[in-house]
């Protein structure tokens, strides 16, 4: 009885020590894996189910085209504010978070801006920013090979002296914008928008061949209900082609030529 007692401690004891090697040896190779970069893992956000930007992108970015790799890297060598700072530096990245895990893999997490509109080049041998989004925020950022985003064209002389709409004169403009592309009503009907030097906008519908007077960006809700009623109760009834001509602009008119 004691003979067994004692072989079964023995076999247990020789268990619990490979247990504990094996623990060792684990401990060991996780401990190295964090001190290395591993993997480097990139989440990017969608816009409308696509992305303007892809993993081979973000990776790019990071070691600037392959001169400063990363995989492989000692973390103590690794300065994450500073490849958070090196992703901020390209348009297409809104904001970023690096961070590594208990393995020793890199997350890059990344936000892209929202456009609200394309500005384009209008053809009249102005040179203002061309081929570029505008940002919910009213930055220009640039356009992308992986995805185009079916926003409003926008062009006009305005933009040759607006680099920006961030500023407080130009935030009007910007909620403009905002209010197209957050009502799926006028999203679905302007196409262009052109603003002239002064600021006021001429647009054009996806239907029709009108343009419409629009004016400066000012009092929104009135003139889009006044050019609601001109879509849902005019030309529905007089056709869509009936004018060339419909203006919004003054107060408690609606002028369809």
């Amino acid at each position: 009885m004691f003979s067994t007692f004692k072989s079964s401690k023995k076999w247990l004891l020789a268990f619990g020590g490979l247990l504990s090697l094996f623990g060792l040896i684990a401990f060991t190779e996780i401990q190295h894996g964090q001190k290395h970069v591993r993997n480097v893992i990139v989440q990017i956000d969608q816009i409308d189910n696509h992305r303007f930007l892809t993993r081979r992108d973000v990776m790019g970015y990071l070691t600037n085209g392959g001169a400063d790799p990363i995989t492989g890297k000692n973390y103590a060598d690794v300065n994450l504010q500073q490849l958070e700072k090196r992703l901020k530096q390209h348009g297409l990245v809104k904001n970023c978070q690096i961070s590594r895990d208990l393995y020793g893999d890199l997350l890059v997490v990344i936000e892209q801006p929202r456009p609200l509109a394309r500005l384009v080049v209008n053809g009249d041998g102005v040179q203002p920013v061309s081929g570029q989004y505008i940002s919910e925020e009213g930055r220009f950022f640039p356009i992308s090979m992986n995805y185009s985003a079916r926003v409003p064209v926008l062009t006009g002389n305005y933009f040759a002296q607006n680099r920006s709409l961030a500023s407080e004169r130009n935030r009007p403009l910007l909620e403009l914008l905002k209010r197209i592309h957050d009502d799926p009503f006028w999203q679905a009907q302007i196409a262009e928008l052109s603003v002239d030097p002064q600021g006021n906008i001429t647009m054009w519908p996806q239907m029709g061949n009108h343009k419409i007077e629009f004016g400066p960006p000012t009092e929104l809700d009135a003139k889009f209900r006044k050019l609601k009623i001109v879509y849902t109760d005019v030309l529905p009834a007089k056709g869509w082609d009936r004018y060339s001509r419909i203006n919004v602009e003054y107060r408690n008119q609606i002028v369809c030529e």
